[in-house]
């Protein structure tokens, strides 16, 4: 991505934070940006086109930190690494992650763009394959594997909205380790009895470093 389309995109992120879909603009983004309005639309035709490439971007920048985790070599592996790299990128990519979970009428979309449902559905399914190659390595409990996905997915998400939202009045790293904290929690609920001791212990170990940190 170019230095200039990247100022683009992270202006209309942070105007579309400030002043939502109504009080987006290209002469505000223009004059965010430090540039004219015409230079603007030689990379855009409109606001609608400009918000739909901030969100492709977040997208492909989501997928990348989770799909790093796939050079692992063991299920477990996979599937901590992915979580790590979710946790990563709502702290270090905080608006995307937001604006990646903003419903698509709110950005002025009757529908999202094909290329974006294809990457969502690539994500969902990621997940999906960490969760069923985890319970057949005897990790995680049996059951079906979309439905934990969904569940593990929305503890994660809950936590880092909250944490967006300044529900938890902590910085980064005590976030990180809030974060890993409920994860190994969670984990030793639908962990199989071998893995759960496991979790457990990972549990203790999380609240004394937290311990530690006051």
């Amino acid at each position: 991505m170019s230095d200039q389309r990247e100022k683009i995109l992270s202006c209309a992120c942070d105007l579309y934070e400030r002043l939502g879909l109504e009080g987006f603009s290209m002469r505000k983004l223009a004059k965010a940006v430090g540039v004219t309005a015409p230079a603007i639309y030689r990379h855009y035709d409109g606001r609608d086109a400009v918000l739909g490439d901030v969100l492709r971007e977040a997208h492909r920048t989501f997928a990348r930190y989770l799909y790093a985790a796939l050079g692992e070599p063991t299920p477990l592996g996979r599937f901590a690494a992915a979580g790590q790299g979710f946790i990563d990128f709502v702290i270090e990519h905080p608006r995307w992650y937001g604006i990646m979970h903003t419903g698509h009428e709110n950005l002025g979309m009757d529908h999202p763009p094909e290329d974006i449902e294809s990457m969502q559905a690539a994500v969902h399914q990621f997940w999906v394959d960490r969760v069923r190659e985890c319970q057949q390595a005897g990790i995680l409990k049996e059951g079906d594997p979309e439905e934990l996905s969904i569940t593990m997915w929305a503890h994660a998400h809950g936590m880092a909205q909250l944490f967006r939202h300044g529900c938890f009045p902590v910085q980064q790293e005590e976030f990180r380790m809030l974060f890993k904290q409920s994860n190994a929690r969670l984990m030793s609920g639908v962990a199989t009895p071998e893995f759960a001791a496991e979790y457990s212990a990972m549990l203790r170990d999380v609240e004394v470093a937290v311990g530690q940190g006051d």
